[in-house]
């Protein structure tokens, strides 16, 4: 087995298939009730950054076959952003428990080291071998959010649309597949700045666009990744001003699963029934647009009572808890140096 740095700009298509069986084997063993990935733009997920990102990955594969046509059994990416790294380590179940996994996280802590990065983030799923594993390697928790989903064959549609019309007088309901137009833009992005409730526990592993500029940029990335965005948000007719705003994702490698993103109500529009309405007007839109689309998955803060209310309603199921773990690079560095 040998460890060497990968670019998937220059990987062989075997390389990318025998990684995309890597990741199911880890998802059939770890979230066996979630869908497999699919061969479809996973080097534009893997390569595309948003501006000032970079990401550094690493691929562990049998070395006795020639290069790009090895069979890929881990890997390693650390995303450098702002002041912190983030890992994603994926080592196939067969070889777990042979030091393979740290053999990854040394090369990727050892180059955020080199790299001048002081923290480095992860995110680990609950009731998997990754907690024992950060944990033994040092990370220590930091924050925890509940991944909840919805499975569309399940949803009660009449309820639902009483759901979507149930906002006060005063505000309208937009839907803009793709992202908002131009015109909305900053004033998307301000609704997104004053709305986030700014828990000081995240340690922001994926962070919110909340900036003009960079929304459109993050617009931009998704797109190029193969994530198509849908948006729905409410806006306050008296001032044109977004009042409330709801963000799903529909990824080409998994597309029978969308992904929630944001979803924020400013605070002095809080109570008119924005949160209920746009999330019930957002199903409603994908059952139309995306008629493969069979769940939509969530996460939310432990402490968010009123949107775990909200996605309930909406029929929403808690699956299992996230966590996001943090470590100083230091430290970590010097906890996986190799001993004589």
């Amino acid at each position: 087995m040998r460890v060497r740095e990968w670019d998937p700009r220059a990987a062989s298509a075997w390389e990318i298939r025998s990684l995309v069986e890597t990741l199911n084997a880890v998802l059939a063993a770890d979230l066996p009730d979630d869908p497999p990935w699919q061969d479809v733009q996973v080097v534009d997920y893997l390569a595309e950054t948003m501006p000032g990102e970079r990401r550094i990955s690493w691929v562990a594969e049998d070395d006795r076959l020639a290069e790009g046509e090895s069979a890929i059994f881990g890997h390693v990416s650390i995303l450098l952003l702002g002041d912190i790294g983030v890992l994603e380590v994926l080592v196939h179940p067969d070889l777990r428990r042979r030091g393979l996994g740290q053999q990854l996280l040394a090369v990727a802590a050892r180059r955020a080291y080199l790299e001048g990065f002081s923290s480095i983030g992860v995110e680990a799923i609950g009731d998997t071998p990754a907690i024992d594993f950060y944990t033994s390697m040092g990370f220590e928790r930091e924050y925890v959010e509940t991944r909840s989903v919805l499975t569309l064959s399940r949803v009660d549609w009449n309820a639902l649309g009483a759901m979507a019309g149930g906002i006060s007088s005063g505000y309208r309901i937009e839907y803009h597949p793709g992202g908002p137009p131009p015109e909305l833009v900053e004033a998307y992005a301000q609704a997104k700045l004053v709305g986030q409730d700014g828990d000081d526990n995240d340690l922001d592993l994926r962070p919110s666009s909340s900036d003009p500029q960079r929304l459109r940029d993050s617009l931009d990335t998704l797109h190029r990744r193969g994530l198509k965005p849908y948006i729905v948000l409410a806006l306050h007719e008296a001032t044109g001003t977004v009042a409330g705003l709801t963000e799903v994702v529909v990824p080409a490698q998994h597309p029978e699963r969308a992904d929630q993103y944001d979803t924020i109500v400013v605070r002095e529009h809080r109570g008119y029934g924005i949160d209920r309405a746009i999330k019930a007007r957002m199903l409603f839109e994908l059952r139309t647009a995306e008629p493969g689309l069979r769940e939509v998955q969530t996460w939310n803060a432990q402490h968010n009572e009123s949107m775990l209310k909200v996605n309930a309603e909406l029929g929403f199921q808690s699956d299992r808890d996230w966590y996001e773990y943090g470590a100083d690079v230091a430290q970590l560095v010097q906890r996986l140096e190799p001993t004589d």
